[in-house]
């Protein structure tokens, strides 16, 4: 057996931070759950020359594990342990382009980008394809993407990505900004914003981007799809086939400073009514063996009515080791958690 370390990355959220150590443990029990075969055992918290670690034991960890690894959410560097020494293993992590995608953005409400990360990759680790997560092109769905950190990070993936949101000036926002970080970082691309049509009558407003990570990429036709939709959550199934995602992910409306529209026109102020009109809707479009991944605030609804909501859809609810500790606090009025759940 060999003893390693992970190096935390430092958050420049405070609050984040504080609970980065135990929300890494939780993320390090999913990896080692559904992609390395429960190989990875003794996980725990150290601290080595004044600075906190998480630490495990395995068996060697081959070519493919560290490659697995290297896509945590918090993951600095990792070490093997050699006595009292800590030997630095390399690390390649998927990432296709500059960090600066993800934290560029600045804007009340934004998620936290290693937080979103965690949550893409619990989500993504639960499908089938989640132990090939370094090796396969997934498509992924934010259903309620905002100003797309979550289709930021597929795209870093290499993943292709797509969002519906219902607040046009966000889905201007974001066409604004990855039309001007492509042209800064001289991607080839192709970006677009146009009209869908349904019977010839205007449905919603798209934004479509076809990217290259390397100018041969996009010549091969090696293209990263990313679009963003301008439309309710609810109406998924009007611009997207059934089965078309193998993951479904998002951060849910936190409460007062969210709404959504009721069928009457009335603005509703409950998050959880909304997912219980929309998860139905996501469980359409995720594909069999694929996976929905939701984050929420606990003190607008109990995990356990979460989760009768997706067992409804049909989708079978992960629990136990790993997925059962993700709960932290974000302020005084946001405590948040996720849930992921299988479609079989």
């Amino acid at each position: 057996m060999t003893d390693y370390a992970l190096l935390i990355l430092p958050s420049t959220n405070r609050v984040y931070a504080e609970a980065s150590v135990r929300l890494t443990m939780s993320e390090l029990m999913v990896f080692n759950r559904q992609a390395l075969d429960g190989r990875i055992g003794d996980i725990a918290t150290e601290t080595i020359g004044g600075v906190p670690y998480v630490t495990f034991r395995a068996h060697r960890l081959d070519e493919r594990d560290v490659a697995l690894l290297a896509n945590l959410s918090a993951r600095y560097a990792l070490y093997a342990r050699e006595g009292e020494l800590l030997r630095p293993l390399t690390v390649r992590p998927l990432d296709r382009f500059d960090s600066d995608l993800l934290t560029i953005q600045k804007y009340v409400g934004k998620t936290n980008e290693q937080f979103t990360k965690l949550l893409l990759n619990a989500t993504v680790l639960a499908t089938d394809a989640g132990p090939e997560m370094t090796e396969r092109r997934l498509r992924v769905l934010d259903p309620m993407c905002g100003r797309g950190t979550t289709l930021n990070q597929a795209m870093m993936y290499g993943y292709d990505a797509a969002g519906l949101d219902v607040d046009a000036k966000d889905v201007e926002a974001y066409a604004t900004f990855i039309r001007t970080w492509l042209k800064n970082k001289r991607l080839k691309h192709r970006a677009e914003l146009t009209t869908v049509r349904r019977q010839k009558s205007p449905a919603a407003r798209r934004l479509h981007v076809v990217v290259g990570a390397s100018k041969e990429e996009y010549r091969a036709g090696e293209v990263i799809d990313v679009s963003m939709i301008n439309a309710d959550t609810r109406r998924g199934r009007e611009f997207f086939k059934a089965g078309s995602f193998d993951a479904v992910v998002t951060d849910a409306p936190y409460g007062v400073q969210h709404g959504s529209r009721a069928e009457q026109g009335r603005l509703s102020r409950t998050p959880l009514g909304l997912l219980a009109e929309a998860i139905p809707v996501w469980a359409e479009l995720v594909r069999p063996g694929g996976a929905v991944g939701i984050s929420w605030n606990t003190l607008v609804g109990p995990r356990a009515e979460l989760a009768a909501l997706l067992t409804a859809a049909g989708l079978e609810v992960l629990d136990g080791e790993g997925y059962a500790d993700f709960a932290h606090r974000v302020d005084q009025a946001i405590v948040r958690d996720l849930i992921v759940a299988r479609r079989p």
